[in-house]
C-alpha cells in the first residue's frame, strides 16, 4: 500500500533534492564525524550558527534548522542512542527519532524526507534492527500523515542498502 512512497538509494545525503533531510547528529548539535559533519559542511556555517542557538538535543528527539546552501529546504536533526547490546532502550529511542522527526514533517507541512541510518555508524547501532525500525516508523508515519508524498533512506554503502532492502520485503 505505501511501500511505493518509501524509496532506497545509495548516495551522500547532502545532494538530495527533498523538502527536508534528516541530520543523524549528537546531542550537542554542533557538528561531529559522518553525516552529521558532512551536513555542516555543505549546508555552511549559518547552520552552526542556528544550532548553536538550539541547546541541544536530547537522544529520541529532533530539532528542525534551515538548509542554508543545501538543496533541502530544511535539515531534521535527530540525536540516535548509542547500540549498548540492545538492552538499554535503544529499540524504543531510535523509534523515538522517526517519530519525533515526522511530527516536525507534519508541523511544518513537509512533504517529502530523506533520512540516513539513524545510529549505524559510529553509534554501533545493527543496520538489520535498525532498517527494521525505520521502516515500520516509515510506514506509520504514511498510515497517519496523508500530505507525507515520499520518504527516502539514503544508505552510506550497499550493506546498509541490502538491509534496508530486507526491511522493505520482510512486510
Amino acid at each position: 500500500m505505501t511501500s511505493d512512497k518509501i524509496q532506497l538509494t545509495e548516495e551522500d545525503i547532502t545532494g538530495i533534492k527533498a523538502d527536508a533531510i534528516v541530520n543523524a547528529a549528537n546531542n550537542s548539535l554542533l557538528g561531529g564525524g559522518g553525516v552529521d559533519g558532512a551536513i555542516h559542511r555543505a549546508a555552511g556555517p549559518e547552520l552552526l550558527a542556528q544550532c548553536r542557538g538550539l541547546g541541544g538535543c536530547p537522544t529520541g528527539e529532533a530539532r528542525i534548522t534551515k538548509g542554508y546552501n543545501l538543496p533541502a529546504a530544511w535539515v531534521i536533526h535527530t540525536v540516535g542512542p548509542v547500540w549498548r547490546g540492545g538492552t538499554q532502550g535503544e529499540p524504543e529511542l531510535l523509534a523515538r527519532c522517526y517519530r519525533s522527526c515526522f511530527s516536525l514533517v507534519r508541523e511544518y507541512g513537509l512533504k517529502t524526507i530523506a533520512f540516513p541510518a539513524i545510529s549505524t555508524g559510529v553509534y554501533g547501532y545493527p543496520k538489520e534492527e535498525a532498517s527494521r525500525i525505520a521502516v515500520r516508523e516509515a510506514r506509520r508515519a504514511l498510515a497517519e500523515n496523508k500530505e507525507l508524498t515520499a520518504i527516502l533512506f539514503v544508505c552510506f554503502n550497499s550493506a546498509t542498502r541490502l538491509a534496508y532492502q530486507k526491511a522493505l520485503a520482510d512486510d
